[in-house]
């Protein structure tokens, strides 16, 4: 049964290419909003993919904020994509002219030294996305945009310059969203978030030895601002090892015994790294 994933549009984005690299075969429908995709989930489409990390820039927190305060989805799978830009114009633009880059402005910093080095006196342009940078310059003939090279070949446009981003290690990770709970794979991680009722010296310290001390491997942590006042906070980590592993219960068990409240986003394979 083919399958609908909902993705954060325009099409031709980086979450497309990543929707598509999940799932080959699903009808892809694009969002205009990160709630909207969410929201879509069990309505419009069985499954929803988001960026939620990137290797530059760090993490998405839209994408984070949902997965804290909306735990009516699960993360059941991830999608990791080397991102890889490149200037792209409309066949009948003369490079000589480029006055104006439109693109996403994390593009545009990821691509800094090349416009500097190539273009040190185009004006640089924010867009939504990538993907609607290369269409904002159809038809513009002092215009280049920074995008994939989907969005190129979608709107018909010709690239001129490959892989022009600063840092060839740029990729981003993507989730899959779902209703449902992943099996273990024995090759998995885990993602979830706590917080504490009383701010006291050593109890995140605490927290974090129960991993060490079960020889777990910590992936990423980082914090959130709970939204219930200044300074209190929302610990999110990543660890390696599945929900329903034995060892895992039995660090989960210490978890909510050291903590207020713990909420799992869930536990999935680990993507075959790129």
């Amino acid at each position: 049964m083919t399958r609908t994933i909902a993705y954060l549009g325009p099409a031709g984005t980086f979450t497309e290419l990543a929707a598509q690299l999940y799932d080959s075969e699903a009808n892809l429908v694009p969002q205009p909003s990160f709630r909207a995709v969410y929201d879509s989930v069990g309505i419009d489409s069985d499954l929803a993919v988001l960026p939620i990390e990137n290797s530059l820039n760090g993490s998405v927190v839209d994408t984070l904020d949902l997965l804290i305060h909306d735990p009516s989805l699960i993360i059941c799978d991830e999608v990791i994509i080397k991102i890889e830009h490149h200037f792209i114009l409309d066949p009948n633009t003369d490079v000589n002219n480029i006055e104006n880059i439109y693109s996403h402005p994390q593009a545009l910093a990821q691509c800094k030294l090349f416009i500097e080095s190539h273009f040190p006196n185009a004006n640089l342009v924010a867009s939504l996305s990538t993907a609607s940078a290369v269409e904002q310059i159809k038809g513009d003939s002092s215009g280049a945009a920074i995008g994939n090279r989907g969005s190129a070949e979608l709107y018909g446009m010709k690239i001129i310059h490959q892989s022009i981003q600063d840092n060839s290690s740029n990729v981003t990770r993507f989730v899959v969203l779902g209703k449902d709970y992943t099996d273990s794979s024995g090759s998995d991680k885990t993602s979830l978030c706590f917080t504490y009722d009383v701010d006291k010296p050593g109890q995140l310290y605490d927290t974090l030895g129960i991993f060490a001390s079960n020889n777990i491997n910590l992936i990423k942590i980082e914090s959130r601002p709970s939204r219930e006042g200044l300074g209190q906070y929302i610990f999110l980590i990543d660890f390696d090892g599945h929900q329903n592993d034995e060892n895992i219960k039995h660090v989960m068990k210490k978890l909510r015994n050291q903590t207020s409240q713990i909420r799992v986003f869930g536990s999935y394979p680990r993507f075959n790294e790129v």
